[in-house]
C-alpha cells in the first residue's frame, strides 16, 4: 500500500505535457479569488486542468487555505448550505385554506345566516351559521397541515450533507463544520465519508464513489487525480466529486470548487423548490363540483327569491326562503366526507406498505395511466449479483454460447478445482473491508462496492469447503478510469501472486496464457476471438462483464512490471437483479391499461436488458433516448417520440426527468413517478403523484413525494393503484348518496313558495341531514371493497369527471325525486292526521307544525338509510354485493338511526332542531315507501345491465 501513495509521481511525466498545454489555454485568465462570476467560469472546466492549475484557479495550494483567507471567503461566498427560496409565510398559507371557492361559498352562506338571525331573531339561523363555520375551520386546518408537511423537502436536503469535515488549513488537518467550507479548501476523504461540496480530486488512492443519489447509476465509480480531457460533462468526469454522494472505498484529497446552492446538489435543491406540484385531478374535480353546485344553488336561490317577491311574500320570509334554497343545494358535508374518505383510503394503503403523505394522492394514483419508474433500487434490488461465468478451452464444444455457464452452485463447485485461480482472484482482488464477523462465509461480512461484494460471495460459495483464508494485501495497483482495471499483490504458499480484474479490453492485451480445464496453456488468436465473442454474448444480456487474470510474481519485482505476462482466468457477468415481484406487477399494470416507462441514469444497454426481462419493453428494438439525445429534442419532437410503443430513457439528469414528465402531462396523461435519489426529487414533485422508496430512498426523495413505499417494492404500487381506483369509484358512490338528499331538501322550499304551504323542512333540519345523518353512511361508502374488475379496465381519462351526467340524473331526478316523495308524503300524513286544511296558516311553535317537519326529516333519513344500499353500485343489484361485506355500513346505519332518534325524541334534539316526537304510525308509513324505492332502483339497474 505504501507504493500507491506515490502513484501521482509515477505519472508526473505523462502529466507534464498536459499541464503545459492547459497552461497555455488558461494563462490569460484572471485568478482573483473573490469574484463569484469568475469562480463559476474558472471552475466550469476545472476537470480538464492539472492538479497545480486547478489549485491555481482558486488561489489555493496542496497545504490548503490559511485561516484568514478561509474566513474572508466564507463571508463572500456564504455558508455551505442549501439556501431556502423565500416562501409565503405560514400565516398567509394558512389563511389561503379559508379563501378557496368552496370555502367562500360557505362563508357567504354563514354570513347570510347571521344576517337573517339579526333581522329575525330566534329563527335558528345563528346555529346554522356557526355549524357552517365549523365545517370551514375543520377542513381548512386539516388541509393546511397536509400542505405544511409537504414543504419539508428542503430540510431533508440539508440533512443529507455531512456536519463535520476534515480540512487542511495552513497544512494542518482540522475538523470543521461542513457549512464553513469555502471554494479553495482542501479536504480529506476516506471510505464511508459523505462528500460535502463539489470537489476536484487532487490525490487518490483506490478512491471510488457512489453517485447513485445524483446520477441514478448504481455502479460505483473510480475517481483519480488525472486531468480529464475526454469528458465534457463535469458530472461524468473521473476527477470530480459531487456534493451529496459518498465514498465507497479508498481515500484521497480534494479541492472544493463549489459550495451551497452553486453545487450540482444545490441546483437540484432549487429545482425541487421552484418546480410546481400542480393541482391534483381530484382537487380539480372537487373544484369543478364546487363551481357547478354553487352556481346551481345561488342561481336557484336568486330565481326563487324573485319569484317570491313577485307573488307577494314578505321580504324577510322570502329572504330566509332564498337562504334555505342555497343551503339545501350546497352539500356542506361533501368536503369533510371526501377528506375523511381519503384519510381512510390512506390508512388502508399504509397497511399495504404504501404511505400517503398528501391526501389527494390517494385518488390520483388510481387515475394514473403512466408510471415513470427509476431502475436502480426500484425495479431492481440495488445490489450486484454474479449471473454467468465464461471459461474457455472446454473440450466438448467450440460453441461460445455453451462456454458461458450459469453461476449456480453446481457450476461454482465444478470450477473450484480446474479454475481455482479464477475464484481466488474474485476473493482477493478488491478494496472491501471486513466487519466484526470476518471469517463467516457471508456477503454481509464485507463493506464496500456491491460489485466486489458479489465477486467475493461467488468465490466463497465455490471455495466453501476449501482451506482458503483471506490473504493480506502486500501491494496494489489501484483502479482508474483510464486503465479500467485494478490489481492486488498477495503472498501465497511462500510466493507472490498478483490478481487482476477489469474491463476485458484492458485486461486481455496483458495476457499471454489462458487457464483451461487442462491447465495453463498459451493464449492463441482463436482464444482471443472466443473471449471477445463471449463478452459480447454477456453484454447483450445487459450484464456488466469483468475479466479476471493472475500471475506469479518474482520477489524482486518492479512495480511498473506487475501487470504483465498475465494468465487469463475467465469472464464474470454481473447483474443488478430485478425484484421478484416486479415482473408480475408490470404485467398487472399493462392489463390495467397503465404504461410503464423506465427513466434511469444507468447505461442504455443495461436499462434495455432489465426492461425486456421484466416486461416493461415488449418489442425487440425499443426506442432508447439518452440524456445527451434529449438535449437536442424540441418539445414537439419529444412528445412525438413518447408516442412510440416502447421507449426507454437512459443516462438522464434531474432536469431531464422532469422534462419527460412535463411532456407526458402535455399529452394528457396522469403521470406517476417513482424514484429514490436526490436526482429524482424535482420529477417526483412535478408529477401528478410522486412515489419514493422508503427503505433505500433519500430523505429528499421522500419529502418531495406524495407517497412512500415502505417496502421499496414496485408491486406495492399496483396494490396502491387498486386502492386508488376503488377510492375514485367510492367517491362517486357517496357523492351520489349526498346529492340525492338535495332534492328532498329543495322540494319543501318550492312547496313553501309555490303552494303557500307551511315550510315542510327548516334550514337547521337541512343541516342535520347534510352534516349529521348523511355523514357516517357516506363515509361507509368510502370504505367499500374493490369491485372484481377494477384492475381490468383502462384508467379514467383526465377529462372524465367524477360528477357526470348519469350521476346527476340518477341523483337528482331518480333517487332524489323518490326521496322527496317519501319526505313530503310523511309531512302530509302528519298534517292530515292533525286535521290541517290547505290554506290554513300554522305557527312555527305549534306542536302539529313541529311534528310535521319532524316527519318530513324522518322520512328523508329513512329514505337515505335505504339509499346507502342502492348507492353501493350503479349497475349491480343490491343483493349481489353482500349485505355484510362492509361492516362499517351497518355501524354507520346504527349511528344514523341513533341520531334521528335523538333529534326526534330528546329534549335537546327538539330544542336545537325544532322537532317534536312523532308516533310509530309515521315510521310505518315511511317504511313501505322506502321498500318501493328499493324496487324501483332494482328495476332501473336491471334495465341498465340488459342495455349495456
Amino acid at each position: 500500500m505504501a507504493r500507491t501513495k506515490h502513484h501521482p509521481q509515477r505519472h508526473a511525466d505523462s502529466r507534464h505535457s498536459t499541464q503545459q498545454q492547459s497552461h497555455k489555454k488558461h494563462k490569460q485568465r484572471h485568478h482573483k479569488p473573490h469574484h463569484k462570476s469568475h469562480s463559476d467560469t474558472a471552475t466550469s472546466a476545472i476537470h480538464r486542468l492539472s492538479i497545480d492549475e486547478a489549485l491555481k484557479t482558486l488561489c489555493s495550494s496542496r497545504a490548503g487555505l490559511s485561516k484568514d483567507e478561509s474566513g474572508k471567503r466564507l463571508q463572500e461566498f456564504g455558508a455551505n448550505v442549501v439556501e431556502r427560496i423565500e416562501r409565503e409565510s405560514l400565516v398567509i398559507r394558512f389563511l389561503r385554506e379559508f379563501t378557496h371557492l368552496f370555502a367562500l361559498v360557505l362563508w357567504l352562506a354563514a354570513g347570510l345566516s347571521f344576517y337573517a338571525e339579526w333581522k329575525e331573531p330566534g329563527g335558528g339561523m345563528a346555529t346554522l351559521g356557526f355549524a357552517i363555520i365549523g365545517v370551514i375551520v375543520i377542513n381548512g386546518a386539516f388541509s393546511f397541515w397536509q400542505e405544511y408537511r409537504a414543504e419539508q423537502a428542503i430540510n431533508a436536503l440539508e440533512k443529507l450533507l455531512p456536519h463535520r469535515v476534515k480540512v487542511l488549513r495552513d497544512n494542518i488537518t482540522t475538523e470543521e463544520d461542513a457549512p464553513n467550507l469555502v471554494p479553495g479548501d482542501v479536504i480529506l476523504l476516506e471510505e464511508g465519508d459523505s462528500i460535502p461540496a463539489d470537489c476536484r480530486v487532487i490525490e487518490s488512492v483506490a478512491l471510488r464513489v457512489n453517485n447513485a443519489t445524483m446520477t441514478g447509476e448504481s455502479q460505483a465509480k473510480a475517481r483519480s487525480a488525472e486531468p480529464d480531457n475526454k469528458e465534457d460533462n463535469i458530472l461524468e468526469a473521473h476527477n470530480m466529486l459531487l456534493a451529496g454522494t459518498s465514498v465507497v472505498s479508498g481515500h484521497g484529497k480534494a479541492l472544493v470548487i463549489s459550495t451551497g446552492t452553486h453545487t450540482e446538489f444545490g441546483k437540484i435543491a432549487r429545482l425541487t423548490q421552484v418546480s410546481e406540484s400542480g393541482i391534483s385531478p381530484l382537487q380539480q374535480e372537487i373544484n369543478l363540483v364546487t363551481r357547478i353546485v354553487s352556481l346551481l344553488a345561488f342561481g336557484i336561490g336568486i330565481v326563487f327569491f324573485f319569484i317570491g317577491q313577485a307573488i307577494g311574500l314578505p321580504f324577510w320570509a322570502n329572504f330566509i326562503f332564498a337562504i334555505g334554497i342555497i343551503v339545501a343545494n350546497v352539500p356542506e358535508g361533501l368536503l369533510p366526507t371526501v377528506t375523511l374518505a381519503l384519510a381512510m383510503g390512506a390508512q388502508r394503503m399504509a397497511r399495504r406498505n404504501a404511505l400517503i403523505r398528501h391526501l389527494p394522492a390517494v385518488e390520483v394514483l388510481g387515475s394514473a395511466n403512466v408510471i415513470c419508474s427509476d431502475k436502480t433500487g426500484t425495479l431492481t434490488e440495488g445490489r450486484m449479483t454474479v449471473k454467468k461465468i465464461a471459461v474457455f478451452r472446454e473440450p466438448i464444444t467450440e460453441n461460445v454460447a455453451q462456454l458461458i455457464q450459469e453461476a449456480n452452485t453446481e457450476t461454482l463447485q465444478s470450477l473450484r478445482t480446474s479454475h481455482k485461480a479464477l475464484m481466488q482472484c474474485a476473493l482477493h482482488c478488491h478494496t472491501l473491508k471486513a466487519n466484526s464477523k470476518q471469517g463467516e462465509a457471508q456477503e454481509q461480512v464485507f463493506i464496500g462496492d456491491s460489485m466486489e461484494i458479489a465477486l467475493v460471495g461467488m468465490a466463497r460459495k465455490s471455495l466453501a469447503d476449501v482451506d482458503n483464508p483471506l490473504l493480506p494485501v502486500i501491494d496494489e495497483v489501484p483502479f482508474d478510469t483510464e486503465r479500467k482495471r485494478m490489481s492486488t499483490l498477495h503472498q501465497i504458499d511462500g510466493s507472490l501472486r498478483l490478481y487482476t480484474k477489469g474491463a476485458m479490453e484492458c485486461v486481455l492485451p496483458l495476457c499471454e496464457q489462458i487457464l483451461t480445464f487442462e491447465g495453463i496453456q498459451t493464449l492463441t488468436e482463436q482464444d482471443r476471438e472466443n473471449i471477445a465473442a463471449a463478452q459480447n454474448a454477456l453484454a447483450e444480456e445487459g450484464l456488466r462483464v469483468l475479466a479476471l487474470a493472475y500471475r506469479d510474481v518474482p520477489s524482486g519485482y518492479k512495480y511498473s512490471d506487475l501487470e504483465t505476462h498475465l494468465v487469463f482466468a475467465g469472464l464474470v457477468g454481473l447483474e443488478d437483479p430485478p425484484r421478484e415481484t416486479v415482473k408480475s406487477a408490470v404485467a398487472q399494470c399493462h392489463s390495467a391499461g397503465i404504461r410503464v416507462i423506465m427513466i434511469t441514469g444507468d447505461h442504455p444497454a443495461t436499462a434495455k436488458a432489465i426492461a425486456q426481462e421484466i416486461g416493461i419493453v415488449r418489442t425487440v428494438t425499443p426506442m432508447i433516448i439518452t440524456g445527451d439525445e434529449l438535449k437536442h429534442l424540441s418539445v414537439t419532437q419529444l412528445q412525438v417520440a413518447l408516442g412510440a410503443e416502447d421507449i426507454i430513457f437512459a443516462r438522464m439528469g434531474a432536469d431531464q426527468k422532469m422534462r419527460v414528465v412535463e411532456a407526458l402531462q402535455r399529452k394528457g396523461n396522469i403521470v406517476a413517478v417513482t424514484g429514490d435519489g436526490v436526482n429524482d426529487a424535482p420529477a417526483l414533485k412535478r408529477a401528478d403523484i410522486g412515489i419514493a422508496m422508503g427503505l433505500s430512498g433519500t430523505d429528499v426523495a421522500r419529502e418531495a413525494a406524495d407517497m412512500v413505499l415502505l417496502d421499496d417494492n414496485f408491486a406495492t404500487i399496483v396494490a396502491a393503484i387498486e386502492e386508488g381506483r376503488t377510492i375514485f369509484a367510492n367517491i362517486r358512490k357517496f357523492m351520489t348518496y349526498i346529492l340525492s338528499s338535495n332534492v328532498p331538501e329543495i322540494i319543501p322550499y318550492l312547496a313553501f313558495v309555490l303552494f303557500r304551504l307551511p315550510l315542510p323542512l327548516t334550514i337547521i333540519q337541512v343541516l342535520a341531514v347534510d352534516l349529521g345523518t348523511d355523514m357516517f353512511p357516506a363515509l361507509a361508502l368510502g370504505a367499500e371493497r374493490p369491485e372484481h374488475d377494477v384492475m381490468h379496465i383502462p384508467p379514467r381519462q383526465r377529462d372524465e369527471h367524477i360528477m357526470n351526467i348519469p350521476l346527476l340524473l340518477r341523483s337528482y331526478l331518480f333517487l332524489g325525486g323518490i326521496e322527496a316523495v317519501i319526505g313530503m308524503g310523511a309531512y302530509f300524513f302528519v298534517m292530515h292526521s292533525g286535521a290541517w286544511q290547505y290554506g290554513q296558516s300554522l305557527a312555527e311553535n305549534t306542536l302539529l307544525y313541529k311534528q310535521a317537519t319532524t316527519a318530513c326529516l324522518t322520512g328523508i333519513v329513512i329514505a337515505q338509510m335505504m339509499n346507502v344500499f342502492l348507492c353501493r353500485s350503479s349497475r349491480l343489484s343490491v343483493f349481489s354485493s353482500g349485505f355484510f361485506s362492509n361492516r362499517l355500513l351497518w355501524y354507520a346505519l346504527a349511528i344514523e338511526f341513533a341520531l334521528i332518534l335523538a333529534i326526534d325524541y330528546t329534549s335537546i334534539g327538539n330544542a336545537v332542531f325544532g322537532t317534536a316526537p312523532i308516533g310509530l304510525d309515521v315510521w310505518l308509513y315511511c317504511l313501505p315507501l322506502a321498500l318501493g324505492m328499493l324496487a324501483l332502483e332494482e328495476l332501473r339497474k336491471l334495465v341498465v345491465r340488459r342495455v349495456m
